[in-house]
């Protein structure tokens, strides 16, 4: 006679509680999954990774008080074994990128989640990575350009946030010459046509908010 599996324990980390509440209905129907419990944002992630020591946590990258990402670190440096997936709205390859680099090992799109939710929580419980197959070939090709550099994203952000590089060049304390310089950088190493297609494709991949 074959033991029986404990079900698999999942903490769901979201500052809406209307989708907290659709994940939980959604887990409600599974025997073989449980809702472990919640969290509103990363600090009280982190409080109730501590206390429960989910099997499969589910973090949204955008939450006041401590976000994601960071939230993420934190769990990750006194749990090296915690499993965690990113629930996003966002679908930009530099944003995977750094869920992966913070200790993610899904990600998940929430327009997705009715595909992908359960099969996610499977995966991560069995010790596998969760990625849906347009986020990693699109992780891919980021992967193979050369990145931004720290300076880059400041001066791209910047002009996102629709400063001249006159303004620019004076807040980070360099020559407008250099701001140029840095822009001509940034659309070679993007493959933008100009200024605003560089924030544009600065947007869509997650390097840059507005």
């Amino acid at each position: 006679m074959q033991p029986i599996k404990e079900p698999i324990r999942v903490l769901v980390v979201d500052d809406h509680p209307l989708l907290r509440e659709g994940i939980t209905a959604v887990l409600a129907t599974q025997p073989d999954i449980v809702l472990a419990g919640e969290a509103a944002n990363g600090s009280e992630a982190l409080q109730q990774f501590r206390t429960l020591q989910p099997d499969v946590t589910l973090m949204d990258l955008q939450m006041p008080l401590m976000d994601g990402m960071q939230a993420i670190q934190a769990i990750r440096s006194e749990f090296p074994f915690a499993r965690i997936a990113i629930l996003t709205t966002y679908r930009g390859d530099a944003r995977a990128l750094q869920a992966i680099r913070a200790g993610a090992f899904g990600y998940l799109l929430k327009s997705s989640l009715r595909k992908d939710l359960l099969a996610a929580i499977r995966a991560l419980a069995a010790g596998e990575r969760y990625i849906p197959a347009d986020i990693a070939a699109e992780l891919a090709v980021h992967l193979s350009q050369e990145g931004l550099t720290p300076r880059e994203i400041v001066v791209l952000q910047c002009v996102a946030m629709g400063k001249p590089n006159k303004q620019i060049a004076a807040e980070l304390k360099v020559s407008e010459d250099t701001i140029k310089g840095h822009l001509k950088s940034i659309m070679d190493k993007l493959g933008a046509q100009n200024r605003t297609h560089a924030v544009t494709l600065g947007i869509r991949r997650g390097i840059v908010t507005v």
